[in-house]
């Protein structure tokens, strides 16, 4: 049976990987990262680790005989006053963490850095295909000929937009951008662009992948607390990138969207 670590952020997307993994016979082992959300993981396998430790997560896979593993959910950034200073974390920490670059090149550096040690990042994308949205349309609510006009902007922009190492999504109303993604997240996005709205539709959230971004890290996801905020701000729904983004609790999702209106719908972006 192979055996898999995953190293653990916030959030319950680790717990949605693992239990796919597990109904398919992987043996799992929860690296947590925040003792907080050791909730998600009752009568799981899990360890309590530090990311500022970078030696001791090796020893805990090492002295588990785990070579497979995942990251998943979202993970601080430390900073220098934070780092406990092993060797392997001064290495890290030198080479990789405090560069001034994105999460993405960043997330995509810590891969390389363990793969250097002799770690496999397991694929555990074509395992949980039921986990992206796969379908053109999600919800019985499909987007209106405005929605698909607002699409068409933002797709015009995407092809710019995607090169960049920052966010993940974008607010269109009246076929203007409201705004981009930034470091403040999917959520925060919906509630800044609706102060810009104008007389009108009601405009559209895009959600996408980076250029040239890692399908086992970093991938967009979107849960029910989104979909609450596109209600909550008078949104008409979101357009998904087809099979990149993750869509956590789907039927609760589908169900909430199709009640209040909201469309859900894939595309396909090259």
């Amino acid at each position: 049976m192979t055996k898999i670590a995953i190293i653990a952020g916030d959030g319950n997307l680790p717990i949605y990987i693992g239990n796919n993994l597990l109904n398919k016979n992987y043996d799992v082992t929860f690296l947590s990262l925040n003792s907080k959300n050791n909730k998600f993981y009752i009568d799981h396998k899990i360890i309590d680790i530090n990311i500022i430790s970078i030696k001791k997560i090796l020893n805990i896979l090492d002295s588990n005989k785990i070579k497979n593993i995942i990251f998943a959910g979202s993970i601080k950034r430390p900073s220098i006053k934070d780092i406990g200073f092993d060797i392997q974390t001064f290495l890290l920490a030198k080479n990789l963490l405090l560069e001034k670059k994105g999460d993405n090149n960043l997330l995509v550096s810590i891969k390389k850095y363990f793969e250097t040690k002799g770690y496999i990042f397991f694929n555990w994308t074509k395992y949980c295909k039921e986990l992206f949205s796969t379908e053109l349309n999600l919800t019985n609510i499909k987007p209106s000929k405005i929605a698909n006009l607002n699409l068409l902007k933002a797709k015009s922009v995407y092809q710019i937009y995607k090169k960049l190492d920052i966010g993940q999504a974008m607010i269109v109303q009246n076929q203007l951008v409201l705004g981009l993604e930034a470091i403040e997240g999917t959520d925060e996005l919906i509630k800044r662009c609706s102060h810009y709205k104008r007389k009108g539709d009601n405009g559209i959230l895009i959600k996408f992948s980076k250029k040239n971004q890692s399908n086992l890290i970093d991938i967009p996801v979107i849960g029910l607390d989104t979909i609450i905020k596109l209600k909550k701000y008078n949104y008409e729904g979101v357009f998904l990138q087809k099979n990149k983004c993750i869509v956590l609790d789907k039927k609760q999702i589908i169900d909430y969207a199709n009640k209040n209106k909201l469309f859900i719908s894939s595309l396909e972006l090259n």
